[in-house]
């Protein structure tokens, strides 16, 4: 990326980053100004998302009264990830990523404005939500990888698993206060202002933007414009195993486990018979168990497969067992480890992918993770919808579970072959512990 006239403050990076073991500050990352300016406006414009997916379910379900409807919602919206999200890395590592940000942000606030103008009118109809979600999602093709490369280009090679788990950190504590606001608010004055809200909220950001000091970006060179690059980006994680079997596992759990918008607006109306006010709780009571898995995963030193695995197995277990609770206060607690175990997956795999790509790659890299983790709702929201409608929301949430959780015991177990482990279950300082061990070690110290 240009920085403009005035020289770097840092050399570019020009070579993946390897993980260092030592743990580092919490909040390192926000001694950047940049990086604040930018942490800042996500934080306000986050809030609005979380307000505006309560309020686009909710609403989707008041004017069909079909789960299936919802999980369709959630599809259009990812569905062009799916479609076009590798093109978008293409065009992500061509572009100046500041300049591509400020665009894609403006586009989904006056998406935001308009669904608002619709709702508050009382013109809306459920084409319009369909029509928002899928012009939400065309601008996420560019603006996902956009923001996940544009992180290093802000902080630097030595503050990005950091800067990653606070951005992760960042979403998951709008996700507290938005639900809380949009249950209020929907029950107060209705869905349309909180899409006004959000689409109000994009201010921030782009204003954070315009303030950066672009002398004190890293240079990233970007790549020219030519045919093949598509092609360029697979072949490249196609010969790194650490990005294969990370991908297909976030694949895995993205597509089956993460279908939230279709389970938890369901239980809370009909099983639970609740209002939007428990669907709102649901959602922030996830949102305290992923902040303490991003938090944490701030000051890990390492990112590693095995951590990933094992956080993907407890996430899908702990769907099955939630999926049979009695009561709505049971389930409702389920969320907390729930959330903190998905975000130990997510955080996990997002870092090991950054911090082990090339820069000049990161937009294509990115873009493959971003749509295999996103673009899978397209293929598992309707199928969690229709398993919902047809068997019941308790079947659907079980079985997106044990997927996930079958899928990283089987990656596991491939990845022990492949690399001659076995599994040790032992106990560590009166805790129990599962690793994996190499055959090699066990052998000699028979021998010995």
């Amino acid at each position: 990326m240009s920085t403009g006239s005035g020289a770097p403050s840092a050399p570019a990076p020009t070579a993946p980053t390897t993980p260092t073991s030592r743990k580092s500050s919490m909040f390192g990352s926000l001694k950047v100004r940049n990086y604040r300016l930018f942490f800042a406006g996500q934080v306000v414009s986050n809030i609005g998302t979380w307000m505006q997916r309560i309020a686009q379910d909710w609403l989707v379900l008041g004017l069909t009264g079909s789960a299936t409807a919802v999980g369709v919602t959630t599809a259009l919206q990812f569905l062009p990830m799916l479609l076009f999200g590798l093109y978008g890395g293409v065009l992500v590592d061509r572009l100046n990523k500041r300049r591509a940000l400020l665009v894609t942000q403006t586009s989904m606030a006056l998406t935001g404005i308009a669904l608002a103008m619709l709702t508050l009118s009382g013109h809306v109809q459920v084409w319009h939500v369909y029509l928002a979600a899928f012009a939400v999602g065309l601008a996420t093709v560019v603006d996902n990888p956009a923001r996940q490369s544009f992180v290093s280009e802000m902080v630097g090679p030595d503050q990005l698993q950091n800067a990653v788990s606070l951005n992760s950190a960042n979403f998951q504590s709008a996700r507290l206060v938005g639900p809380a606001v949009a249950g209020l608010m929907i029950t107060g004055v209705g869905t349309g202002w909180a899409f006004l809200f959000n689409g109000l909220s994009f201010v921030a950001p782009i204003v954070g933007l315009l303030l950066m000091r672009a002398r004190d970006l890293y240079v990233v060179e970007r790549a020219p414009r030519g045919k093949g690059q598509l092609r360029e980006g697979l072949h490249y994680v196609a010969g790194r195993p650490d990005l294969i079997w990370t991908i297909v596992l976030i694949g895995f759990v993205g597509t089956f486990g993460f279908n939230f918008p279709v389970y938890l607006s369901a239980f809370a109306d009909d099983v639970f018979h609740a209002g939007a006010g428990s669907y709102s709780a649901f959602n922030t009571l996830m949102a305290v168990g992923s902040l303490v898995g991003a938090l944490l995963a701030a000051r890990r030193g390492t990112a590693r497969m095995r951590v990933m695995i094992a956080a993907a197995i407890a996430f899908g277990t702990l769907e099955v067992v939630a999926a049979t609770a009695p009561s709505l206060w049971l389930f409702a607690l389920f969320m907390v480890p729930i959330g903190m175990f998905g975000m130990t997956v997510n955080v996990t795999g997002n870092t090991t992918v950054q911090m082990g790509t090339d820069p000049a790659m990161r937009g294509r890299v990115m873009s493959l993770y971003m749509m295999v983790f996103m673009g899978g709702s397209p293929i598992g929201a309707p199928i969690a919808g229709w398993i919902t409608d047809a068997y019941g929301v308790r079947a659907g949430l079980a079985v997106g579970g044990a997927i996930a959780a079958t899928a990283a015991i089987g990656i596991g177990l491939v990845l022990a072959r492949v690399g001659n482990l076995r599994v040790s279950v032992g106990w560590h300082r009166g805790h129990p512990r599962v690793r994996f061990v190499p055959r090699e070690s066990e052998r000699m110290a028979t021998v010995a």
